[in-house]
């Protein structure tokens, strides 16, 4: 598995549903549509979103020799 850090690329706000997306091996529009469906239930998910956004590293620049 993929460590859990946040993508430099193919995210849209902050990178979490992508983060998340690479961890559990799926698409991060499947992610981001669990997501939304999640937020009409009761529960904490937005303060979860955001929290995971603050707490999830970005994932390191990779240095090219040119």
């Amino acid at each position: 598995m993929a460590a859990l850090a946040r993508p430099r690329d193919g995210r849209m706000i902050g990178g979490v549903c992508a983060a998340l997306a690479r961890r559990f091996g799926t698409s991060a529009t499947t992610m981001r549509v669990i997501f939304l469906v999640s937020c009409l239930l009761p529960g904490p998910q937005f303060l979860l979103y955001l929290a995971l956004w603050m707490l999830l590293p970005q994932e390191k620049r990779t240095t090219t020799a040119w």
